[in-house]
């Protein structure tokens, strides 16, 4: 009975259902976005203060669902949807966006034409190569593409994440300073530990060694969505939980590596919230360092729904507790 809300608040956000109405335009392939900046003040919520914040829209049909975010650098962007298309844009310091190009990710040679195939959930960038590791939920498998975005080099069929549902797999990626990957699965309720994650000593997306297996128990935080390493070698997690009022709760926490081991139970640290009047689905995340200053990037999953919305906020991480 539990998980009854929950699953029925999910229905209704992606649908289809009536009176759910969703973004359908005239197919329409256009190169071009705009960040519509949002107007709220600089506030602090626990370690979260507020930057700046922006919506953004374009005419293009396949723009939106962004699960997953990477910054390149110099107002850069790479944004990857769960309906597989990837969105490179540049947004300048006054808003403006330039460089546009919104174009589905490479698929294995041939892959069936399916959404399993382009649920891209998760993703980690390498800033030395730029290649990218997408995790993808609909076939619980972590792909490695090239930097120009043209082809799979590799994927690994690992059968630890053939054990997670469809539809609740790989949902956050992490890579550590280390080399360690971990994968973070969206929640399975196949024991009473927590949802599983997974850490991989080698490339996971080239078949290797077993990984590790751990859980993770977010204490009632929600699902987790979204990860990223922090300048201090933790992590943090970004949490997605339903309700009625808000229906969507944002909550940050940090986990530090340090816990993981084989078949332990982690939990987190809550460091804040995101502040109600920007409330989203927030699936994406990134971390950077700016003159100094620990700086979290956030960007929503709409769904493809007229009343959701695609925002990217940064804040700064501000009196993060000091790690053990």
């Amino acid at each position: 009975m539990r998980r009854l809300l929950p699953a029925a608040l999910i229905f209704l956000t992606i649908g289809p259902v009536p009176g759910t109405a969703f973004r359908y335009p005239a197919i329409d392939r256009s190169q071009t976005a705009e960040a519509r900046p949002l107007r709220y003040p600089a506030t602090t919520a626990g370690t979260l203060r507020f930057v700046a914040g922006w919506r953004l829209v374009s005419r293009n049909s396949d723009f939106g669902g962004f699960s997953a975010l990477a910054r390149r650098g110099d107002g850069r962007f790479l944004l990857v949807g769960d309906n597989g298309e990837a969105t490179r844009l540049t947004l300048g310091a006054d808003g403006s966006v330039s460089d546009v190009a919104i174009r589905p990710l490479p698929t294995p040679p041939r892959s069936p034409k399916r959404k399993a195939f382009t649920d891209a959930e998760a993703m980690v960038r390498d800033p030395a190569t730029g290649k990218l590791w997408i995790a993808l939920e609909g076939i619980n498998q972590v792909w490695r593409i090239d930097a120009p975005m043209t082809r799979v080099e590799s994927r690994r069929r690992s059968p630890a994440l053939y054990g997670w549902p469809s539809n609740r797999g790989p949902e956050a990626m992490v890579r550590l300073a280390d080399g360690r990957t971990i994968l973070f699965s969206e929640g399975e309720d196949r024991n009473d530990f927590g949802t599983e994650g997974l850490v991989y000593g080698d490339d996971p997306a080239v078949p290797g060694r077993k990984p590790l297996l751990f859980y993770y128990d977010a204490a009632g935080k929600g699902q987790v969505s979204d990860a990223a390493p922090l300048p201090d070698g933790r992590i943090l997690l970004v949490h997605r939980k339903l309700g009625l009022d808000p229906l969507f709760t944002t909550t940050l926490a940090i986990v530090d590596p340090a816990d993981i081991r084989a078949k332990a139970v982690v939990r987190s640290l809550s460091i804040g919230r995101v502040p109600e009047p920007l409330h989203e689905n927030y699936e994406g995340a990134a971390v950077t360092v700016e003159d100094g200053k620990t700086i979290l990037w956030l960007v929503s999953d709409d769904n493809f729904n007229r009343w959701q919305r695609s925002l990217l906020l940064k804040f700064e991480l501000v009196d993060l507790p000091p790690r053990k």
